[in-house]
């Protein structure tokens, strides 16, 4: 059976936190690890966790470098076949994606997998706001302003060991520089999964205000001139756009 590592980054997650841990704690795969990396909280959320009692968690609260330095440290930790990240103020859509996932994983030529994702009111997580919907990769959909959802993506251990981690030189925009270097550069074999994986909670970093919108795309160009990403700003700006706009006018049919 497919082990899979779970990776949480969190600081002040108090309020969020424990529906993450009940998220995982429901999965009907239970051949998981989780680790979650505390950038030093002081609300509370170390209590949350420290009262866990669902399934054991391997915790390490310091001070880090951001979100992604974080992320590295738990990836550098993990033990399982397979990685997936879930933040603290998210959560799995239903109790079956890690058996989804391992299904999936169980063919050893796949290096990857992805799905799609729903975001949610933050007081709310039954409130749909915006439905992104993925699709099968292709060589040159980024170039198009399209990338899978971050938060939907497990990848093999392997392929963070061969290919690197997140490049902290990237600031907003480190995880699309590392789907990029994965799909786009290295053409890793990763599958779709035409489902809802995750509930994310709307309130990131990257995405609320204007100007981290375009520290974004700066970050975003910067990265796809490092992996050889063909880019033309009138093009991806204008896909990028109307896929939101989609997003927001799209609604789940399960």
């Amino acid at each position: 059976m497919i082990k899979i590592t779970i990776v949480t980054v969190c600081r002040n997650s108090a309020a969020t936190i424990r529906d993450t841990l009940e998220s995982i704690a429901s999965q009907s795969h239970k051949n998981f690890e989780h680790i979650i990396i505390d950038g030093g909280s002081t609300d509370g959320t170390l209590a949350v966790i420290h009262e866990w009692k669902k399934h054991r968690v391997h915790l390490v609260s310091e001070p880090d470098n951001g979100i992604y330095d974080a992320m590295n440290k738990g990836i550098r930790l993990a033990t399982g076949d397979v990685i997936g990240i879930l933040n603290s103020d998210d959560v799995y859509y239903d109790s079956h994606i890690l058996e989804n996932v391992s299904a999936v994983m169980s063919n050893p030529a796949i290096d990857a997998c992805y799905a799609d994702l729903i975001y949610v009111d933050k007081d709310n997580i039954k409130n749909i706001i915006r439905y992104w919907k993925s699709c099968a990769f292709k060589k040159g959909l980024f170039s198009k302003g399209w990338m899978p959802p971050h938060p939907t993506f497990f990848a093999r251990r392997r392929v963070y060991e061969n290919y690197g981690l997140f490049d902290l030189n990237y600031a907003l925009a480190a995880d699309v520089e590392l789907l990029a270097r994965f799909l786009e550069r290295f053409q890793i074999q990763a599958v779709y999964i035409p489902r809802i994986f995750i509930r994310m909670r709307l309130g990131g970093i990257s995405n609320n205000s204007v100007v981290n919108i375009i520290r974004q795309n700066f970050w975003i160009y910067k990265a796809f001139k490092k992996n050889n990403v063909p880019l033309s700003p009138v093009s991806f700006l204008i896909v990028k756009i109307s896929s939101r706009i989609k997003q927001f006018c799209a609604r789940p049919t399960i």
